[in-house]
């Protein structure tokens, strides 16, 4: 897997238990990191107390990270993500019916699931911003907006073959981009 100099130097910086290597994580992953908290958790504040831990695990845990294994945000949304699932399973109360036990276990399985769902939904959107921008624009048209390539194509001014052809060189990069991260 091919590592952004970047990436290097980020963990090197969090190796060393850098400040700036953790602004600069901060100001990297910042925004995505808590937009998916305040989505996830449905409580601007619930996310700003959640954000916050997952940064002070993030420093905490800097010196272990290795940008071989996956990207910055790939890590912090790891970290970020079960955060999320045990701030969402503390909010359930203790089941005081047993009938309503079973309810309250499937309400319990589907935050996991949720949460797991919404962190591949923002890994691709951040994936989405190392694509060259029209590729990048033409697959969130396509993907986000709900429109067909016809629709793009009469939208943009952009020929309909070529905008099939850029969203099949687009989803190929994205691919790419998807495996080289799991395959770390």
């Amino acid at each position: 897997m091919h590592v952004h100099r970047a990436d290097r130097g980020l963990a090197a910086g969090l190796h060393r238990r850098d400040p700036d290597a953790l602004a600069q994580l901060h100001a990297e992953c910042g925004s995505t990191v808590l937009g998916f908290l305040v989505r996830q958790l449905r409580d601007r504040a619930s996310a700003e107390d959640v954000f916050q831990q997952v940064f002070l695990e993030a420093w905490q845990r800097g010196p272990t990270y290795d940008p071989d294994r996956g990207a910055p945000l790939t890590w912090i949304m790891t970290i970020a993500r079960s955060r999320a699932i045990d701030h969402l399973r503390r909010r359930v109360p203790e089941p005081r019916d047993p009938s309503g036990s079973l309810a309250l276990l499937e309400a319990e399985a589907d935050p996991a699931a949720g949460i797991d769902a919404l962190v591949d939904q923002w890994r691709v959107a951040h994936l989405l911003q190392r694509l060259p921008g029209e590729e990048a624009q033409l697959l969130r048209s396509r993907f986000y907006d709900g429109r067909s390539q016809r629709e793009i194509a009469a939208a943009t001014g952009i020929p309909l073959g070529t905008v099939k052809m850029r969203m099949v060189q687009g989803l190929r990069r994205l691919r790419d981009l998807i495996d080289a991260e799991e395959a770390a």
